[in-house]
């Protein structure tokens, strides 16, 4: 290597043939040192930054992709579809005597069967049923090919008094247009007999073909609930209609026997006595109030003067008489005064209603109550419902009223623990179905739902990842503990298998006990520590589960043991699950319609909106049988 100077600056000569260092050096190496040699230190600086990210990627994996938060949803309320209507179909009646043509003529002649007589008129027989009342009526007169409603050639007092039960079918919450059979005359031409038995068969198969209608709604109900809507879970009734046509024809009163199809008991009495008052009563006067009316202690309002009416129309005797004199003495005045705030909250504490002499929503709608119409509408819904409930409720049940926000603990038929409730809010509706008290869990874990995992813990946790480990939560992957900080929340949707639990502790979301019904929708009855819920009348708060006021007596009662016991496990401090001695059934219900042990109907407000649901698919079943 030589060093030759031009022009003051020193310039370095490479030898043709590398010796010394150059060429001793690796090519690498060799490059690094042309680099040393011919790069500026601020591009050595950046390609050394280059190379470290370089490294640093290649050892780091790729990133998750970030799942959308794709909430998880309620069921839906659906267009009603309902049951269809089929001809029956005479042609497939089995026939086991085989006759010549037979003409018109005054007697039978002897030997001959009336009902074979009859069966010309099967061919030209038009007549619809549900489906499962067609095939009864075929399979019944195929086994039992003689009349039941008839006797030789005239119509029986039987078949009269089950044309009246048809007849009454709205008495018990149906249509009577449903089932309309018109009984023959008793008059005919004796000189026709052919043609009388024509007659007569045409009514056999028509009041039979109605009765076997009539029993299917009776006992399951005109509607569907399932179809509705995935809120209501009930497996519809399937009644065996060939046996209960054959032990009508055998019963010494075939009325009676029909009327029993409908839901037998005090509940089922007292909604049909109560349709009876409703359509004896003229409408009666009806107080206005503002809808939007919120009067509290020392405001002015000029509807003031209309809830002093309403008062004066809906209060009980004793109230008026206690408050007379500020009921004489009310002039119109606009100012709520405390005086009139006493009356009030004596009205609110008749109702049923938190006496805060506040005057909103619930406390207007029992000053106006509901009209004499509605009322009427609000019974035979609740029929409609209770057919979808065993035809025979058991003498020991839980019952859970969703509007009425209560649940009542029933032995030997009677009440012996009412309690009040709060159930899912409108988002989260709390389903309508039948199950059977199972266990009661003390001091229980929370499994926290995926709705609630998903709508609501999972946009905090892509936030904050350590979320739940603050909160005291356990998370499980695959079963499996891990600590919710080593989950990459950006990556989790629904259907990743995540879990997420709450250990016992005095604010585990269900308190200190829960009262458990396995069912699909992870409904049931518990403890809560958010007690001050239970003094408000609207008590739509849960996420769909029973929050219940007094949870130990409930406890009590479903394990037959003392409220003592029942603290005694919670004061151990540990899980514990004990099993019932005798399952029973428990109804987790929805009617704006229903009476109370003494058989007064009281009415509540449609807090999902079900009423109209249900009505419309009445009236989507009414014009179907109508051929509309």
């Amino acid at each position: 290597m030589t060093f030759r100077m031009r022009a003051g600056v020193a310039m370095i000569a490479v030898a043709v043939t590398f010796t010394g260092v150059v060429a001793s050096t690796p090519p690498v190496q060799a490059q690094g040192l042309l680099d040393v040699l011919f790069k500026s230190p601020a591009q050595r600086q950046r390609e050394k930054m280059a190379r470290q990210r370089a490294r640093q990627e290649a050892a780091t994996p790729a990133p998750v992709p970030v799942k959308p938060v794709a909430r998880i949803s309620g069921p839906s309320y659906r267009t009603y579809r309902a049951d269809k209507i089929v001809q029956v179909d005479f042609s497939k009646m089995a026939d086991p005597v085989v006759t010549g043509a037979i003409g018109d003529m005054t007697l039978s002649p002897l030997g001959l069967d009336p009902f074979a007589e009859g069966r010309a008129a099967l061919a030209d027989l038009s007549i619809k049923a549900l489906p499962e009342a067609a095939e009864a009526v075929v399979a019944h007169y195929s086994e039992h090919p003689a009349y039941m409603w008839v006797s030789g050639t005239a119509v029986t007092d039987h078949a009269r008094a089950v044309v009246e039960v048809l007849n009454n079918a709205d008495a018990v919450g149906l249509s009577a247009a449903d089932y309309k059979v018109e009984l023959p005359d008793d008059a005919f031409d004796v000189a026709q007999g052919g043609a009388r038995q024509r007659q007569l068969m045409t009514f056999e198969m028509q009041l039979s073909t109605a009765v076997a209608n009539y029993i299917l709604d009776a006992s399951r109900g005109r509607v569907d609930p399932n179809r509705i809507s995935g809120y209501h879970d009930f497996k519809r009734k399937s009644p065996d209609l060939t046996a209960r046509l054959e032990a009508l024809s055998k019963s010494a009163d075939p009325a009676e026997a029909l009327l029993a199809h409908n839901p037998q008991g005090a509940h089922f009495e007292a909604l049909a006595a109560e349709l009876k008052r409703l359509q004896d009563l003229d409408e009666g006067d009806r107080i206005e109030i503002s809808e939007n009316l919120l009067l509290k202690p020392g405001q002015s309002n000029p509807e003031l003067s209309n809830v002093m009416a309403a008062i004066a129309n809906k209060a009980s005797d004793a109230l008026k008489v206690d408050h007379a004199l500020v009921l004489a003495s009310y002039a119109g005045k606009p100012g709520y005064d405390n005086e009139i705030v006493d009356l009030v909250k004596g009205f609110q504490k008749e109702a049923g209603l938190k006496p805060d002499g506040v005057v909103g929503p619930a406390t207007r709608r029992a000053l106006v109550g509901i009209s004499n119409a509605d009322k009427i509408e609000k019974v035979r819904l609740a029929m409609e419902r209770a057919r979808w409930l065993p035809g025979v409720l058991a003498s020991r049940r839980v019952f859970i009223n969703q509007p009425a926000y209560t649940a009542t603990y029933y032995n030997g038929g009677k009440s012996e623990l009412s309690m009040r409730v709060v159930v899912g809010k409108k988002s989260n509706q709390t389903n309508f179905f039948d199950d059977e008290i199972e266990l009661v869990e003390f001091n229980p874990y929370w499994g926290v739902p995926q709705s609630i995992i998903i709508n609501e813990m999972l946009p905090k946790l892509r936030r904050d990842a350590s979320y739940l480990d603050r909160l005291g939560y356990e998370v499980t992957v695959g079963g499996r503990a891990v600590s919710s900080s080593s989950i990459n929340w950006n990556g989790v949707g629904r259907g990743s298998g995540i879990g997420v639990r709450q250990p016992p502790s005095n604010g585990n979301a269900l308190g200190q006990l829960k009262i458990l019904f396995p069912n699909s929708h992870a409904i049931y009855m518990h403890d809560t520590p958010s007690k001050s819920l239970f003094d408000r009348d609207t008590r739509a708060f849960s996420h769909g589960c029973i929050r219940l006021q007094d949870p130990r007596a409930m406890a009590a009662k479903v394990l037959g043991t003392s409220v003592d016991q029942v603290g005694s496990y919670i004061a151990a401090g540990q899980n514990k699950q004990v099993q019932v001695p005798e399952k029973f059934p428990v109804h987790v219900a929805y009617f704006t319609a229903w009476p109370d042990d003494a058989g007064t109907v009281h009415y509540y407000a449609d807090i999902y909106g079900r009423d109209g649901y249900l009505r419309k698919a009445i009236d989507a079943t009414e014009k179907v049988r109508a051929g509309v």
